[in-house]
């Protein structure tokens, strides 16, 4: 028994340390697919505002110009990790609202009949960057962001050395 839980306690204290690996590899990922596709957006604006009018979604035009934007730009916050749990919100908005207009009978089916459907919505190309939202708005950005460097700068509990401090004193 005690095997069994010196190696689950190696386990998570791997975790920790892979943690802030998989969090950049999920925003260098994802980041740049959510800036691909905002980009695309906005370079085919007159085809995305067309298929924002099918799916009668009010004032497509400026609707296609304000998501494509925030794809665009999230997807760089994401990729440098700046301002991640921030831009997150209006990301997890912008997948929501794909999913209740683009997707919409995909809900519909699965609420009737969830265990039989639950694929179509997981299938649904809104699905990673919805979930991806959802994980970087909970855990942030990790270590290897520019985020986790301004924290460091900015909000440290760390006071500067006076003179005649001790070291010992500074390292509180």
């Amino acid at each position: 028994m005690n095997f069994a839980i010196s190696m689950y306690r190696r386990l998570i204290r791997f975790g920790v340390y892979v943690a802030p690996i998989a969090l950049l590899l999920i925003r260098l990922a994802w980041g740049w697919e959510l800036a691909e596709s905002g980009y695309g957006h906005l370079t085919h604006l007159k085809d995305t505002t067309e298929f924002f009018e099918s799916l009668h979604i009010p004032m497509p035009h400026a609707n296609a110009i304000i998501s494509g934007t925030t794809e665009l730009v999230g997807g760089c916050l994401w990729m440098a990790g700046l301002g991640t749990r921030l831009i997150s919100l209006p990301l997890f908005f912008n997948f929501c609202v794909a999913y209740a207009t683009a997707s919409k009978e995909k809900l519909q089916v699965m609420f009737h009949d969830f265990p039989n459907h639950i694929d179509k919505v997981i299938d649904d190309s809104a699905f990673p960057f919805l979930v991806t939202s959802l994980i970087l708005l909970a855990f942030g950005p990790g270590l290897f962001s520019l985020d986790a460097m301004l924290k460091k700068l900015f909000f440290s509990k760390r006071q500067p050395v006076a003179a005649g401090t001790k070291a010992e004193d500074w390292m509180r």
